[in-house]
């Protein structure tokens, strides 16, 4: 399955991966209203797919994941505070369609990785780098501020300290002090990022989607901010789990010491 356009939001789904690319490589990948609100029913999408156990958000091209927003057209989308509200709405639905979604997510960056671009890559589970990656909060040297929903991510992620660092100094950091902060969780040479990102993708989509899931649920629970987290939810995907062929199939493997073939059933 695939769908692609240029200045838009692109996806792909094989071999158990989804992979949504931002696609948008004369401006950096820029964010324009429309790739903003496409992102939603993308994800949605994605994971409604019954082969997808993971997802992959990248930008097109080797030079930026993404730069932010495209500011190019904030002259027409949010030129007022009503349009900037509307604006605001966009960017929240798919940052939380991100944040939300029930399989583990991964961003893969390369080059530029500002602003809104480096929301995005926070929405993922996991950001994995290539060593041109660059990164930046510029709000501080613009005047603007950023809405508590983005200030409580960046701190949910890595931490108040690196969090400060990154909207205090509004500084570019390599991939290596990315590393240091935790915004990333590995980074590979250039010239093999690509073969490691899909290595490193295969593994996970390799293992019981089950127990991917079922993960993924503990895991938004925990750091639910608007009441009790839901244990329920998360005690009944387990038990999903355990009563699953996947299971019986998982300690067969083991015992025989072949790769388990793990179907989420």
């Amino acid at each position: 399955m695939q769908e692609h356009a240029e200045g838009a939001v692109s996806l792909e789904i094989s071999g158990g991966i989804a992979r949504l690319t931002l696609d948008q490589p004369r401006r950096l990948n820029a964010m324009t209203l429309a790739m903003w609100r496409s992102i939603p029913a993308l994800v949605d999408r994605a994971v409604q797919a019954a082969d997808v156990r993971v997802l992959l958000l990248r930008g097109a091209g080797d030079r930026a994941f993404s730069a932010g927003a495209d500011i190019s057209e904030f002259a027409t989308v949010r030129a007022d505070a009503a349009q900037a509200a509307v604006y605001e709405e966009a960017v929240s639905a798919a940052t939380d369609a991100l944040v939300q979604a029930p399989v583990p997510t991964v961003a893969a960056v390369r080059g530029v990785c500002y602003g809104g671009g480096l929301e995005l890559a926070l929405c993922c589970d996991l950001r994995l780098g290539d060593d041109t990656a660059r990164f930046r909060m510029p709000g501080a040297r613009l005047g603007l501020g950023y809405a508590f929903p983005l200030v409580q991510l960046i701190v949910q992620r890595v931490g108040a300290t690196a969090a400060a660092d990154l909207l205090f100094s509004a500084r570019v950091l390599s991939a290596a002090d990315a590393m240091g902060l935790g915004i990333l969780q590995r980074v590979e040479p250039a010239a093999s990022f690509d073969n490691a990102m899909e290595a490193y993708l295969g593994g996970i989509a390799a293992n019981a989607p089950l127990t991917l899931r079922a993960a993924k649920r503990a895991m938004l629970e925990a750091v639910r901010t608007d009441g009790q987290p839901n244990i329920a939810a998360v005690d009944a995907l387990v038990a999903r789990c355990f009563a699953s062929r996947d299971y019986a199939e998982g300690r067969a493997a083991f015992a025989q010491k072949r790769e388990p073939d793990f179907r989420g059933e």
